[in-house]
């Protein structure tokens, strides 16, 4: 009879695996360094497992911000993780690449340059530092001029939709620059070209329209505004400009929607801004911005440095930031060249079809995001009496999808909606996996007895405004007024009245 015998496993091999450690019975710090040190293994991997309760970026519908990109770039990127880009005499080919992007977009854009001329423009961490820089452009133009008319510089506003993505709050904000904003209104959720008009004055730095509003995707009609804002600038005598902030629409409409004019072909367009970690379909951290000409952007917001052994021109709020994103710009644009753009924003386009037409199906929502305009789906309860879109949204979670919902900014605050936006990375079989996934909560939704308490006064008078007036207007007055309560009740979970990422 043989018999056998196992030695126990030297100390060190049960010391090198995480899970026979003391790591894991240890919280991980929170507010201060640990006083010692842990294997690198045991750090990589308490740390995975802590983000293992993230959602998956790939079906967080929620944003605009590009989740996928190929191989082949993801090693370009990973390459160049650690080039500072602003060591341009250290790195002139990546400074190189940045400004052959830069002249690709504003061609994109249609800007007056010509043939080999070098365009104007810089590479950002994305649309809201953009944005910041060319509200400061137009902010200095605009003192500058009334400087020298000998007239007030020390009240600048802006005039914007209701309907913009928070950076312009932001702005104006930090830059003290007034906010003039535009109310929506149910039916027509995007700065209204006329009312906008109407609220420009003297002091107006600039007029800005969104290509793709962050709520429905809808792009404003800026031809109009240009139309109207020339007619207004010769009567008064006023040079008012136009920005376009284009963070979402502006790797869309050149390729799908040609026709529209947005773009420098308008005379009083003078800046725009597009995020290429959005449409541009790079990985979160690259925004652009291009002025029409070298008298838009003024001189002395640039600034000219030194001392990394080279004379470097710099406008943008950071310093260091990294290369991989600019980089990784330059790949798409080369790789897909306008052909690839044109076939990736059709297939986006007639995925969103897709959706809204199953959504549509469902009879129980009102589609309101229009059919030309960034590619995304929003969506309202057509009855909110028994449960609400905040509940849809949070149902939905256990699938993994993460489907935000908001309502809408002023006058049409009472509006609540469901909004999918639809990226390269969303297939027409995820699109049927979700429409059947909203099928099932719906259902499982009407089997529950209703969450929400309505407000007994509201009732009463919703009521008494349909008890005496029997007429259909009436009755929807009724309706609304409920509907009002009822959204104001969830807007506790909404702790912003913006969503959306620059």
């Amino acid at each position: 009879m043989v018999l056998t015998t196992t030695n126990p496993a030297p100390k060190q091999f049960v010391e090198s695996s995480t899970f026979a450690s003391r790591y894991v019975r240890q919280p991980l710090p929170r507010f201060q360094m640990p006083e010692n040190s842990m294997p690198k293994e045991a750090a990589y991997q308490v740390i995975t497992d802590e983000l293992m309760l993230d959602g998956n970026p790939r079906l967080n519908l929620a944003s605009f911000v590009t989740t996928w990109m190929e191989p082949e770039c993801d090693k370009l990127m990973m390459a160049s993780i650690n080039k500072n880009y602003v060591d341009m005499d250290e790195y002139p080919v990546t400074t190189e690449l940045q400004n052959r992007c830069v002249n690709m977009i504003a061609n994109l854009f249609n800007a007056p340059i010509g043939s080999g001329e070098a365009a104007v423009g810089v590479g950002t961490v994305g649309s809201s530092e953009a944005i910041m820089l060319a509200g400061l452009a137009f902010k200095r133009k605009w003192q500058q001029k009334m400087k020298s008319q000998g007239k007030p510089y020390d009240k600048p506003n802006i005039v914007t939709g209701a309907n913009v993505q928070v950076c312009w709050e932001k702005f104006a904000r930090y830059f003290e620059v007034e906010l003039k904003e535009v109310k929506l209104k149910e039916g027509y959720y995007v700065m209204d070209p006329v009312k906008a008009v109407e609220m420009v004055d003297e002091n107006t730095i600039c007029v800005a329209a969104i290509l793709g509003s962050t709520l429905t995707g809808e792009f404003e009609n800026v031809k109009l505004l240009n139309e109207l804002l020339t007619k207004k600038n010769k009567e008064t005598g006023w040079d008012t400009p136009i920005h376009v902030d284009a963070a979402s629409g502006g790797f869309i409409a050149p390729f799908v929607y040609p026709k529209i004019e947005w773009d420098f072909r308008l005379p009083l367009v003078k800046s725009i801004n597009v995020s290429g970690h959005k449409y541009g379909l790079v990985y979160a951290g690259i925004g652009w911005v291009v002025w029409r000409s070298k008298e838009d952007l003024p001189d002395d917001l640039v600034f000219h440095i030194n001392y990394l052994g080279s004379d470097q021109p710099t406008f943008t709020l950071n310093f260091s930031k990294g290369s991989s994103q600019i980089i990784a710009q330059y790949y798409q644009l080369i790789r897909l060249g306008f052909e690839g753009y044109k076939s990736i924003m059709e297939n986006c386009i007639g995925n969103a079809r897709i959706l809204k037409e199953g959504i549509e199906k469902t009879g129980r929502f009102e589609v309101v995001s229009k059919d030309v305009g960034v590619p995304l789906v929003a969506f309202a309860l057509k009855d909110s009496t028994k449960y609400t879109v905040f509940q849809i949204s949070d149902a939905l979670r256990k699938f993994g999808w993460i489907v935000p919902a908001y309502t809408m900014p002023a006058d049409a605050e009472h509006i609540a909606v469901l909004r999918v936006v639809v990226r390269e990375d969303f297939s027409c079989s995820l699109a049927e996996r979700l429409i059947s996934h909203i099928q099932e909560v719906l259902k499982e939704l009407d089997s529950l007895p209703s969450r929400i308490v309505k407000d007994s006064h509201v009732v009463t008078v919703a009521k008494e405004v349909v008890g005496e007036n029997k007429d259909a207007e009436a009755a929807k007055m009724g309706d609304r007024k409920i509907q009002e309560k009822v959204t104001k009740q969830w807007r506790h979970f909404v702790k912003t009245k913006k969503t959306g990422v620059c």
